[in-house]
């Protein structure tokens, strides 16, 4: 592999502006390149800024502080070596496959008869020969993303940017198109140069990349890397790409959740989102967690594959039984603890007690409710203070999703009640 660099971040800082103005830094101080001939997987839980860095690289949007070139000169825009892929497939649905694929061609100005040429040759390519007259919509989901990738390489780009190319795809849809794209890859079938992917599937990451990068949240910061020099094509089976998936793991989970964090007032650092999952969802993987084989102690990638979720569904759930004292996530494995083992062995009562116990003593924000309502005479209280408070440190989408998990959880433990017709919380009847 050439040591070439293709793209080059340096101490790069972005933020966003909150509801009240103030800036909430998405990326900090982040130091990153892109090799000739290489593919780099990031990682990173919800706000490590994953998608943010890619929209830098692409010249979307540009960065507050620091520097981004591709081949040594500054990103101002949209390169045209550097094309991207993205996970709504963003097709123009009034167009057919053909005319959808040959709008970046058409940009650059290529004749018509070369248009369609070099279209047809990467449709072929990518698997849709026959199909250039359709629509979108008489596409599946898997052919529809293969559109997609065939308007990103018609251009010959230098750097092909994926952001959560396959997660809508179902399971081996999305396997099979991933293999697809490797073996173009690795034959040397596209110009591409380098390939730089946003996922959130361990397994996808360790099966292509030759470096993975994991980010940290709220900033995001490169905190880990791991190279991998096995050759392609892997065998997700094979012993050495289970034990990089087991790495991969334990790096993700290498420090315990910031219990601390999650829920935070202002009065005493900044709210972090709660962890984006259902009560439906914690309480069967602790089923699960507590039950033969694992009887208490699970391997996390083990668990995955049991539970058939995915690890962006699962680390919040991890996260959230970490949270409420049920389990504790360290280096790549979950196990219960005693009162995890009491709550899963409990009838539906004593779970929705334990439940509420452990969310006034562990989620400030549940807690900040419950104690507002008790202060409250008629013991009820709008939304609109409490999601005015989230929007002081959250984007307003993140804010009202916090509160709409605080609700969940809240009403589950009995901690409060919600009026779903009203938007008021209120004190719950005894």
């Amino acid at each position: 592999m050439s040591t070439t660099g293709l793209i080059e971040l340096g101490g790069v800082n972005k933020s966003f502006k909150n509801a009240d103005g103030a800036p909430r830094k998405i990326l900090e101080n982040v130091n990153f390149s892109l090799a000739t001939g290489e593919i780099v997987a990031l990682l990173g839980k919800s706000g490590s800024g994953k998608s943010t860095m890619l929209r830098i690289i692409a010249g979307l949007i540009p960065a507050d502080a620091g520097t981004a070139t591709y081949r040594g000169k500054q990103i101002h825009g949209p390169a045209s070596g550097i094309a991207m892929v993205f996970q709504s497939f963003a097709l123009f649905p009034w167009l057919t496959v053909q005319q959808n694929v040959e709008l970046g061609l058409e940009a650059q100005g290529i004749a018509r008869q070369q248009r369609e040429e070099k279209a047809d040759a990467m449709l072929e390519m990518i698997g849709l020969s026959g199909f250039g007259g359709a629509l979108p919509r008489e596409l599946s989901g898997g052919m529809r993303q293969r559109v997609g990738i065939a308007r990103a390489l018609v251009t010959g780009p230098d750097v092909l940017l994926m952001d959560e190319a396959f997660s809508a795809l179902d399971v081996l849809t999305g396997e099979t198109l991933r293999n697809d794209i490797l073996e173009l890859w690795d034959q040397d079938k596209i110009p591409t140069k380098g390939i730089l992917i946003v996922s959130h599937n361990i397994e996808e990451a360790v099966m292509m990349a030759d470096r993975i990068i994991i980010l940290s949240s709220d900033p995001g910061r490169i905190r880990s890397e791991i190279k991998i020099a096995l050759p392609r094509p892997r065998d997700a089976d094979s012993r050495e790409v289970r034990a990089l998936i087991d790495e991969v793991y334990g790096l993700m989970t290498l420090r315990p959740v910031r219990e601390a964090a999650y829920g935070r007032m202002p009065d005493t650092g900044p709210i972090y989102r709660l962890p984006d999952t259902d009560v439906t969802r914690i309480e069967g993987v602790l089923d699960l967690l507590a039950e033969p084989p694992f009887n208490g102690r699970a391997d996390l990638p083990h668990l995955a594959e049991e539970t058939e979720l995915s690890d962006d569904e699962l680390f919040p759930t991890y996260e959230a039984l970490s949270l409420l004292g049920l389990a504790h996530v360290e280096t790549g494995d979950i196990t219960i603890t005693a009162l995890g083992a009491r709550y899963a062995h409990a009838d539906h009562t004593e779970r929705k007690q334990i439940f509420g116990q452990q969310l006034l003593s562990h989620v400030p924000l549940a807690k900040r409710i419950r104690e507002q309502l008790e202060q409250e005479p008629t013991g009820a209280a709008p939304e609109k203070p409490f999601l005015d408070l989230l929007q002081g440190s959250l984007e307003e989408e993140e804010a009202k999703r916090a509160l709409e998990i605080a609700v969940e959880w809240g009403r589950y433990g009995e901690v409060y009640e919600y009026d779903y017709h009203t938007g008021r919380l209120k004190m719950p009847e005894e």
